[in-house]
């Protein structure tokens, strides 16, 4: 922890204290987050991954995401922010995480959909995001890397054309989105649910948010119901294939983020396992027998 002491010192809350309570905090797998204790109150400091610019990860957007969202409750608020590195220090949330196993409850994800709701119905945050645009681009990294990536790589692509023009044919009106609702990024501090890890948040489709949280759970028919309904009260058909779509390019953006991972990541993990499972489901979907009933809805 000793390595930490250059970066306490360039942040003024950290600065004069001499022995401060460091603890490491596991299970990321971009970033390194430490608990930093000062005077009785605890804050996360969280250094950013090897060339995670690589990534389409902005750590300024980052930071002014996570901040906004804190205003209405839902992120965890950032108290510092250090360049150029993008080192982000926010509060420490105190509560539990939910299990995958819970978190698909009616009533946890009626929870999530008004946390959900609230960041939504911001004005805006920095930054765009579109899973279309993130696949592709993940692609000519990973290429530039000279990681092989897979034989179907073309038709992975023209499926998420397909997907894309489909879903808008009218013009989306972006809100402000996390785009990442893995199940490690939910506390329930006993009140509400938090949402952390804001570094993916930009101004997008709100259905990428829904399709995202209910594929990182493996939702079924039901729970997908069930949320939508949370979300819209009484959701059309188009509202029902788009988010069923949304499952599927978010599967996609996991794959191809797998991908980028494999040529600049320093972290001991198995990313090419990690994106296999994710190329296997988004294959098994765009060739099954809803997926074109789920176009011709939009």
């Amino acid at each position: 922890m000793d390595s930490l002491s250059p970066i306490l010192q360039r942040i003024p809350q950290f600065a004069s204290i001499e022995s401060p309570e460091i603890k490491e905090l596991t299970g990321g797998i971009t970033n390194r987050n430490y608990k930093i204790t000062v005077d009785g109150e605890s804050f996360v400091l969280r250094l950013g991954g090897n060339e995670t610019q690589f990534l389409g990860i902005d750590r300024k957007n980052e930071y002014e995401c996570s901040l906004l969202a804190s205003k209405v409750g839902i992120a965890p608020e950032p108290t510092a922010f250090l360049e150029p590195e993008g080192y982000i220090v926010a509060r420490f949330i105190s509560g539990k995480s939910i299990p995958n196993e819970e978190i698909g409850t009616e009533e946890n994800i009626c929870r999530v959909v008004e946390s959900m709701k609230a960041y939504h119905a911001l004005s805006f945050f920095p930054g765009e995001f579109s899973p279309f645009r993130v696949a592709e681009e993940y692609a000519k990294t990973a290429r530039s890397f000279n990681v092989k990536l897979p034989d179907k790589m073309d038709w992975y692509l023209e499926r998420s054309s397909e997907i894309e023009q489909a879903m808008y044919r009218k013009p989306l009106q972006p809100r402000p989105c996390h785009n990442d609702l893995l199940n490690g990024n939910f506390i329930d501090d006993g009140t509400r649910i938090r949402i952390l890890d804001w570094e993916y948040a930009g101004m997008g489709d709100i259905f990428f948010d829904l399709g995202n949280f209910a594929i990182q759970h493996e939702f079924n028919d039901e729970q997908d119901e069930i949320l939508l309904r949370a979300y819209f009260g009484s959701p059309t058909d188009s509202q029902r294939a788009h988010q069923k779509l949304m499952k599927i390019m978010s599967d996609l953006r996991e794959a191809m983020w797998s991908q980028v991972q494999i040529g600049v990541s320093k972290l001991d993990f198995d990313y090419a396992g990690y994106g296999q499972k994710y190329f296997d489901r988004f294959e098994v979907n765009t060739t099954s027998n809803d997926y074109v009933d789920w176009l011709l809805a939009m």
